[in-house]
């Protein structure tokens, strides 16, 4: 006889359980079945990243050179100051030794006056409260004491405006080491990708780097365009002297340069002390807004923060230290987004 008893039910948890399962399995093996598989970035593909990133290590490396040029002003400015401490330390030994005179004289002769005890004092605006009661203080005497006030009240500024300076100090050396590892990274992330290339791809890609350094460094028809000043003609040839030279983060010279460190460079070689860093060199001078507008020898700025600068060159053309594994070269204004140009 066949039985009429329903099968048990699993309990509930137990169906919730392996219903949980059966939908991971199922999202997994859909993910499974729908994941390309993984491809090698072609030639080209490579080349455009590694761009995008020589272009983020430059920006990275514009804030370096302003942190580093920041961190040396610091120093120059401390070490003024303490200088200026020590030497008004000095000033105000000889003060009280003088007082110390005084005062020896008085004991040889007798005993020390009352008010050259309270002249000695370590608290000379308490002296004064106190002698002006007991009008026992020369013309001499009352001057002398002023002049110990003005320069403990000198002193005690001082070295509360180095003690600011220290601190600001900590943190542009903080942030200079920030922005060294933020070009580092890039550049470690540029060479990774290059490290996926075979080595006849590699070879490839140093051979067309090559071919543009050589092409943009002698081939280039740079018109009859006339220097904007005698300024600006001498710092253009200065930097058409340095064409060839690699680019280097944080470089100034002679052996490499990066883009401000060339302008800075060639501005220096004509006489004219310009900013280090592109941001700075963009606020000085006389502004230009039209690429028809340009002269030999202004200052030529690229893209929306301005991490880039160059000279221009004429045609169209800019001379410049592009980025990472590029050498000082010509350049067409129309590869990069131009902002404005400076007439120094």
């Amino acid at each position: 006889m066949a039985s009429h008893r329903r099968p048990k039910q699993q309990s509930r948890a137990r169906v919730t359980v392996l219903t949980t399962a059966a939908a991971a399995a199922v999202v997994l093996s859909a993910n499974a079945a729908n994941a390309a598989p993984s491809q090698k970035l072609s030639k080209d593909q490579v080349k455009a990243k590694v761009d995008d990133l020589y272009s983020k290590a430059e920006q990275a490396s514009e804030k370096y050179d302003g942190a580093k040029e920041k961190q040396q002003k610091l120093q120059k400015e401390i070490s003024t100051i303490q200088d200026n401490v020590a030497r008004g330390q000095q000033d105000l030994n000889k003060l009280r030794d003088s007082l110390g005179s005084l005062a020896t004289s008085q004991y040889r002769s007798g005993g020390i006056d009352p008010s050259v005890q309270l002249f000695l004092s370590s608290n000379p605006d308490n002296f004064l409260d106190k002698a002006s009661t007991l009008d026992q203080l020369s013309a001499q005497q009352v001057d002398a004491l002023k002049k110990i006030q003005d320069k403990q009240r000198e002193l005690a500024q001082e070295r509360a405006e180095a003690s600011e300076k220290l601190k600001d100090l900590s943190a542009t050396r903080a942030q200079l080491e920030q922005n060294k590892n933020d070009v580092q990274a890039k550049l470690a992330d540029a060479q990774k990708l290059l490290n996926t290339l075979t080595a006849k791809e590699k070879q490839q890609l140093a051979e067309q780097q090559q071919r543009a350094d050589r092409s943009a460094s002698s081939r280039v028809d740079l018109g009859n365009s006339t220097p904007a000043s005698g300024l600006a003609g001498a710092a253009f040839a200065a930097a058409q002297s340095q064409i060839g030279k690699p680019y280097v983060y944080g470089a100034t010279g002679t052996a490499s340069y990066d883009c401000s460190g060339l302008t800075s460079w060639a501005y220096a070689q004509a006489g004219a002390s310009i900013p280090r860093t592109s941001q700075e060199q963009a606020t000085i001078g006389t502004r230009i807004s039209s690429v028809n507008d340009l002269q030999v020898g202004d200052l030529v700025f690229f893209y929306g923060d301005i991490h880039h600068v160059g000279l221009y060159a004429g045609n169209g053309e800019v001379l410049h230290a592009p980025h990472t594994g590029a050498v000082v070269r010509y350049e067409s204004m129309a590869d990069m987004p131009f902002e404005f140009g400076v007439r120094v």
